[in-house]
């Protein structure tokens, strides 16, 4: 039997792209190389696209220039070559990119013009989940509670003195930690609007929510979802920012993961259910992991839901469904599960 042709996008251009790239590593070593062939296609943080080897530490040096045809009658890529253009037909996408133009509907739109099927959310799931402000107002419509928060526009004025704090001031459309800053004084607010500015011109001021940082994978299938090991997030001081550290891989500057969570098994029920309804609310397909917090009185809040979470060896998502599921399996039935759909 042949083996389906994968196409593997990472990198991107947007901060999360050093993210990205060693996401698709840690991919690379568990597609099972007797089912698929995987076509490994590196996005540049100046926007490029390059068809290379392998996702390894310089592939955009050792690439050719490839383009992905939004025309459905070459269903693939065009990679350019000395006399012109070939075409490479794609059996299916793994959009491994994080953060903008990659988790807000941007890529997934392409490749709904392209036909080609895709692992993930769509664009509709993907653009809600992005947005914070959004996320939040359809999951308080399924019951969900989320923190306190307001909306404040580009060249919007902020009087500082009608905060309560502590607040967390962040970008509503940006991945990871990127641009967030905790607020504890009124002569805070100023920077920490500038520095979520830089990354989107919509800023969510929220409420700082008392309780356990704690997350959920979840991976659909065609006839349910399943859910991985809660996790909390045990912080010595600040807030939750690894991906902006130096060497995630070594240990993290200020957190640390317990898997599982050392929670009561009525917590750990409440946690997963509330994810299920929330995937469920906001659309989510194929996989996506849920921040909440655990407050003390037991309520579960939302914090924000990534649709495609990191697979770095350090990741929370690929360490929740390990107890049940390794990573080889978890991209197994996302695939599988993204062509039978596709196919009904």
């Amino acid at each position: 039997m042949s083996r389906l042709k994968v196409g593997v996008i990472f990198g991107g251009a947007c901060e999360e792209h050093p993210v990205s790239v060693k996401s698709a590593c840690e991919v690379a070593k568990n597609l099972d190389p007797d089912k698929y062939e995987p076509l490994w296609i590196g996005i540049t943080s100046g926007g490029e696209w390059r068809l290379c080897d392998s996702p390894v530490a310089g592939w955009e040096y050792r690439s050719r220039p490839v383009t992905l045809s939004p025309d459905r009658s070459v269903h693939g890529l065009l990679v350019k070559g000395q006399d012109g253009y070939e075409t490479l037909r794609l059996d299916l996408v793994l959009p491994v990119l994080h953060g903008k133009l990659g988790e807000d509907g941007a890529i997934q739109g392409l490749l709904e013009l392209s036909g080609i099927p895709y692992v993930g959310c769509d664009i509709q799931g993907s653009a809600v989940c992005m947005d914070k402000a959004l996320a939040y107002i359809v999951a308080r419509s399924a019951g969900i509670a989320t923190p306190n928060f307001r909306v404040v526009t580009e060249n919007e004025k902020v009087d500082p003195g009608l905060l309560r704090y502590p607040v967390f001031v962040k970008p509503a459309r940006s991945g990871s930690s990127f641009g967030v800053s905790k607020v504890t004084r009124a002569d805070e607010l100023a920077s920490a609007l500038n520095a979520a500015r830089q990354y989107d011109s919509k800023i969510l001021i929220e409420e700082a929510v008392a309780g356990s940082e704690v997350g959920c994978a979840v991976l659909g299938e065609l006839f349910g979802l399943i859910v991985g090991e809660v996790d909390r997030v045990d912080l010595s001081h600040g807030f939750f920012r690894i991906h902006q550290e130096d060497s995630p891989e070594t240990g993290s500057e200020n957190s640390t993961f317990i898997v599982p969570a050392d929670i009561s098994d009525e917590s750990r029920q409440l946690i997963q259910e509330a994810a299920k309804t929330i995937y469920r609310a906001l659309g989510c397909k194929g996989l996506a992991r849920v921040d909440t917090f655990l407050t003390e009185d037991g309520r579960v809040v939302l914090n924000e839901v990534n649709t495609m979470p990191g697979m770095t060896s350090y990741s929370r998502y690929p360490r929740m469904m390990a107890a049940g599921l390794p990573l080889s399996e978890v991209l197994d039935r996302l695939i599988s599960m993204t062509l039978h759909g596709r196919k009904r």
